[in-house]
């Protein structure tokens, strides 16, 4: 089974930046789409980017500012987050994607929260 540990998360302000890695153990991760997910207090978990063999994909409010890439060699995703804004605050979890379905158990996440 993979096991996912997402962290990079922290404090920062609106406009800033941050890199969250999400690093994979226990099988490769190089043959699934994997995305990245986040969930604000109160809120449902919405997507946020993904990466396949063909291309990335965003949610409409990370657009332009987000960009997800990977390092099969490290068995590793990442999200740039660049102009980041009060509502991108959220916990974020990787996960590999069927179907637009998440598949594998959640991660603990890492704690996003950009001040105003």
């Amino acid at each position: 089974q993979v096991q996912l540990v997402e962290s990079g998360g922290g404090l920062v302000q609106a406009g800033g930046s941050l890199r969250l890695s999400c690093a994979a153990s226990g099988r490769t991760i190089s043959s699934y789409v994997m995305g990245w997910y986040r969930q604000a207090p109160g809120k449902d978990r919405e997507f946020v980017a993904a990466i396949s063999w063909s291309g990335t994909y965003y949610g409409d409010s990370v657009k332009g500012r987000f960009t997800i890439s990977r390092d099969n060699a490290k068995n590793t995703v990442y999200l740039q987050m660049n102009s980041l804004k009060p509502e991108d605050t959220a916990i974020y979890y990787c996960n590999a994607v069927v179907g637009d379905v998440p598949i594998l158990n959640w991660g603990q996440g890492t704690q996003v929260t950009v001040s105003s």
